[in-house]
C-alpha cells in the first residue's frame, strides 16, 4: 500500500493564534514548519524548496519584502500549491503571479468582521461625542469650558460606506440596528439589490461624499483603490462630516487629509491603518487633535485572532485534501493548480462550485 505524501506548511514570524498549529499538529501527514524575517538563506531555502502551502501574515509592513508572495518568492518555491493570508487583507500577496504559478491564494473573510466594525463605531462614537479632544485638554491645562466641546449625536445621520463587504455590512447592521442611521454604500462589484440585502443603499461614491455625515472605509487595496481617497473626495465632503478608515493605508491620501483637518474643512477623522506602518510619532495627522488614531489593531481582538487562525487552518487542510476552498482569491488559478494538485499527490482535487 503505497505511503501518504507528506503536506509541508510553513508560516512567518507568527501565527494569528496558536490555535492554528494545534489544529494542523493533529495530523499526522501534515508538517508545520516556521520562519522569521532575519532567517538565514540556509534555514528558508529548503523550506521554499520542499513547500506546498505558506500562511503569510497579511500587513505588508510586518513582512520583509523578500517574503511577500511575489514571482520571486514563487519561483523559489516550485511546489507551492496554496497561499493563506492571516485576515480578510491580501496585499502581501500577488494575485496574478500566483495565478501565473497555479498557485490558489485564499483569504479569511469574514473572521474578524465585528471586531473591525465596533472599532469603526467606537471611532465614530469618540469623534462625534469629541471624547478625545475633551480628555487631552483636561489633561493639558486647568479650566476647561463644556461648551466649547459641543458634540453630536449617531442617531439619524447618515453614514456612507465604501465598500460594503463583510465588515462593511457590520458597520451597516450596527449603524441602522443601534443608532438609527441611514446607511448609503458604494461598491462598484455589488447590485443595488444585493447592497439593500446587507442594509444600505446603493449609491456612487461622489453622492456618497456628499451626504454622508460620517465616511467609513473598509474595501480591500487593490490597482482600482489605491489613492482613491484624495484631496478631491475630502473636498466632497461636508464641513461637519467625520472620515473614518479601517481598510489599509495607501487608499486614502495622508497628506491631503491632514491639510483638510487643519482648515477644518473636515471635522475630524478615524485612522487605523497608515503607509507605511506604523506612522512616525512625528507624523502630521498625529499632531491633530480632532484625528483619533490607532495602529492597525481594530481587527486584533482575543476572539477575532483565534477565529481567523482557526478558519486559516481548517480551510488549508481542506485544499490539501483536495477540497475546494470557501474564500478562493483567484478562481482563475484552479485548472493550472489542480494539474500541479494531482501531480503532487496522485489524485485530482474537487473543483469549487461554479
Amino acid at each position: 500500500m503505497p505511503s501518504t505524501p507528506v503536506k509541508r506548511i510553513f508560516y512567518l514570524n507568527r501565527l494569528a493564534h496558536p490555535v492554528f498549529a494545534e489544529i494542523v499538529r493533529e495530523r499526522a501527514d501534515v508538517t508545520l514548519q516556521a520562519l522569521e524575517n532575519a532567517s538565514p538563506e540556509a534555514e528558508v531555502a529548503p523550506v521554499l524548496a520542499s513547500a506546498h502551502a505558506y500562511q503569510i501574515p497579511s500587513v505588508r509592513d510586518e513582512l520583509a519584502p523578500q517574503f511577500h508572495a511575489r514571482a520571486a518568492l514563487l519561483a523559489r518555491a516550485p511546489g507551492l500549491l496554496v497561499v493563506s493570508t492571516s485576515g480578510a487583507g491580501y496585499d502581501t500577496v500577488d494575485l496574478d503571479a500566483c495565478t501565473g504559478a497555479g498557485v490558489l491564494a485564499l483569504n479569511q473573510a469574514g473572521g474578524n468582521a465585528h471586531s473591525v466594525a465596533e472599532h469603526v463605531l467606537g471611532m465614530m462614537l469618540c469623534l462625534a461625542k469629541r471624547i478625545m479632544e475633551a480628555d487631552r485638554r483636561l489633561r493639558r491645562a486647568p479650566g476647561i469650558k463644556r461648551l466649547d466641546y459641543m458634540n453630536t449625536e449617531l442617531r439619524g445621520k447618515t453614514v456612507g460606506i465604501v465598500g460594503i463587504g463583510h465588515v462593511g455590512t457590520c458597520v451597516a447592521q450596527l449603524c441602522r440596528g443601534l443608532f438609527g442611521m441611514r446607511v448609503l454604500a458604494f461598491d462598484p462589484y455589488l447590485g443595488a439589490a444585493e447592497i439593500a440585502a446587507r442594509g444600505a443603499e446603493k449609491v456612487e461614491l461622489e453622492p456618497l461624499l456628499r451626504q454622508s455625515d460620517f465616511v467609513s472605509v473598509s474595501c480591500p487595496l487593490t490597482a482600482e483603490s489605491r489613492g482613491m481617497i484624495g484631496a478631491r473626495e475630502y473636498a466632497q465632503m461636508q464641513p461637519h462630516a467625520y472620515f473614518v478608515t479601517t481598510a489599509r493605508g495607501g487608499i486614502h491620501d495622508e497628506q491631503a487629509l491632514a491639510a483638510a483637518l487643519r482648515e477644518r474643512r473636515l471635522a475630524g477623522a478615524g485612522l487605523d491603518v497608515w503607509d507605511p506602518e506604523p506612522p512616525p510619532p512625528d507624523h502630521p495627522l498625529l499632531q491633530l487633535d480632532n484625528v483619533l488614531a490607532s495602529p492597525h489593531i481594530a481587527g486584533t481582538t482575543r476572539e477575532a485572532r483565534r477565529n481567523i487562525a482557526t478558519l486559516a487552518a481548517q480551510q488549508l487542510l481542506e485544499v490539501l485534501d483536495g477540497k475546494p476552498p470557501e474564500r478562493l482569491l483567484n478562481p482563475r488559478a484552479w485548472p493550472a493548480f489542480a494539474k500541479r494538485f494531482e501531480r503532487a499527490f496522485g489524485f485530482a482535487p474537487s473543483a469549487p462550485r461554479a
